[in-house]
């Protein structure tokens, strides 16, 4: 199969809200979106680098596999909308513009130092 990662930028759109979007993310949306088939891990970055015109202060960075990326994305939209039916998605987060590339494609095995 082929491994891929998946970046999603992201912020939370009140600051004083910041630790509980935190814990949302972490602990509520994370979990749900593993439930999608092909999902192996997730973890979360924090930007230290927070520039003029950084769009986003936080990635969440889902590695997956599959033979099928169309397919993988459909089961991956499932998942999302069921969070929100289900009432689990939260009205915190603001994500990266829907023209940023997200899904990239594993081309080099890993390499350790």
């Amino acid at each position: 199969m082929t491994k891929y990662l998946y970046f999603a930028f992201s912020d939370c759109k009140d600051p004083s809200r910041d630790e509980e979007y935190n814990d949302w993310y972490s602990n509520i949306h994370v979990p749900d979106m593993l439930e999608t088939p092909g999902m192996i891990r997730a973890t979360r970055w924090m930007s230290v680098e927070r520039k003029a015109g950084n769009a986003r202060k936080y990635l969440a960075l889902y590695e997956f596999e599959t033979d099928d990326l169309e397919e993988f994305n459909n089961q991956l939209g499932k998942v999302g909308r069921s969070t929100m039916e289900r009432g689990r998605f939260s009205d915190l987060p603001v994500f990266e513009p829907p023209e940023m590339p997200r899904v990239y494609k594993q081309i080099m095995p890993v390499r350790e130092a």
